[in-house]
């Protein structure tokens, strides 16, 4: 049965800057506004990134304790040894840095709302504490013997499914039911339809308009690809993305090629762990960085040979540095120019003499540019990879874009 929208939901959306229409996304609106008048606890679930943060806001304001304080506490960012501290607060001289007392986050919100962002990160001895908290109203600063009361609604949230973590007895059964007696579930972005469209061009009209850029489009292909992506991340990765698209690709209109570019693991299948089978590709990627190694001490002695004026010196240097190559090969272990090829293996001694081979100084590698070492680099990176440009680009680590421009510039095709 489809949610309707009414005023008070759309109202609440407007408030908050919630975007979307998706049924689960208004279940999860409707519920919060219904249970912000009554005063019980609430546990808010849902995965990183899916805009847990607005319910309790929603609840808080929606209450009547919206005229009191709101303090949001993300408890996986405080160290262990000081949580108790500052949920709690402390007397002077507690532990050592304790100059003066403090209030914790319990007491300066009496009388309003404390959200527990990533509750189940709490430790076992801390949850004790918010127990007693949620039952009695009662606390005790750290370092005291003095019991204080307060006024307080607890709101928390957590992206951990805290069924299992209380079968493995990383959090309190008891303090579970008594955080979760209204419980709303927040929905993942891949869930949400065609939400996704709806932020993403939300999300691509702000950047323009904060940076007076003219906005991103996309195209029905990249609109599809938009909504098959699983967007592990949410709506925090979304935003990453699409202001990412929004700087490089300003007034262009993204086909679903484009778009899969800025789609980290899109289509990705993890490879097994590496084999004896794939030392080649290890080999491959030791050898460019030899190669590139030994252009770049050419270019100093061509550096050194102009600043002393030793012509002939400085000939004989490189030939004679070039020509050692196949006497050090010799004179070191056979694997030292790979070391990740198994000795004993048979293939490290063909692939020396190899490597050695690819940077000889053959007449064409004396005379290279900078530019022809790098369209050297380019043209063998692709030869790698079987002509797949993103492989390639991936290996040189530089952008597809990038790639695309110096294939096109070095006549690459």
């Amino acid at each position: 049965m489809a949610l309707e929208i009414s005023p008070e939901i759309l109202q609440a959306k407007q408030r908050f800057g919630i975007i979307g229409n998706s049924q689960p996304l208004l279940a999860a609106v409707s519920r919060a506004m219904q249970v912000a008048p009554i005063d019980l606890s609430v546990l808010i679930n849902g995965e990183s990134g899916a805009g847990k943060e607005f319910f309790p806001q929603i609840i808080h304001n929606y209450s009547p304790r919206k005229h009191k304080k709101y303090i949001a506490v993300n408890c996986g960012a405080i160290p262990e040894g000081t949580i108790d501290s500052e949920l709690f607060g402390h007397e002077k001289g507690a532990f050592t840095g304790a100059i003066s007392s403090r209030k914790g986050y319990f007491e300066e919100a009496d009388g309003g709302t404390i959200f527990l962002d990533e509750v189940a990160e709490l430790p076992l001895t801390t949850q004790a504490r918010l127990l007693r908290v949620l039952e009695s109203g009662e606390f005790i600063k750290v370092g005291s013997s003095e019991v204080q009361k307060t006024n307080i609604r607890v709101v928390a949230a957590t992206n951990v499914n805290m069924q299992k973590a209380v079968a493995e007895g990383r959090f309190r059964e008891d303090l579970y039911y008594r955080l979760s007696t209204i419980y709303i579930a927040v929905p993942p972005l891949r869930d949400r339809g065609d939400d996704i469209l709806l932020l993403a061009r939300k999300f691509s009209k702000d950047f323009a308009e904060r940076y007076r850029m003219p906005a991103v489009e996309f195209d029905d292909t990249a609109k599809t690809a938009m909504m098959t992506y699983r967007w592990p991340g949410n709506v925090r990765q979304l935003k990453n993305v699409v202001e990412q698209i929004s700087l490089f690709e300003a007034g262009h209109k993204l086909s679903a090629a484009e778009m899969m570019e800025y789609l980290p693991d899109a289509g990705h299948e993890y490879a097994p762990a590496v084999s004896a089978e794939r030392v080649s590709y290890d080999y491959e990627k030791e050898r460019e960085v030899i190669f590139k190694m030994l252009f770049e001490m050419r270019n100093e002695i061509a550096k050194l040979h102009e600043a002393i004026g030793h012509h002939g010196k400085a000939d004989s240097a490189y030939d004679n540095g070039f020509r050692s190559i196949k006497d050090l090969q010799k004179s070191l272990p056979q694997n030292i120019l790979s070391p990740h090829v198994p000795a004993g293996s048979g293939y490290e001694s063909s692939h020396a003499e190899e490597i050695v081979h690819a940077v000889e100084p053959a007449e064409e590698i004396a005379a290279m540019s900078l530019e022809d070492t790098e369209r050297e680099t380019i043209r063998r990176a692709l030869e790698r990879n079987g002509g797949r440009r993103k492989q390639t680009a991936d290996e040189l680590k530089i952008s597809e874009r990038t790639l695309y421009r110096k294939i096109k510039e070095y006549n690459l095709e």
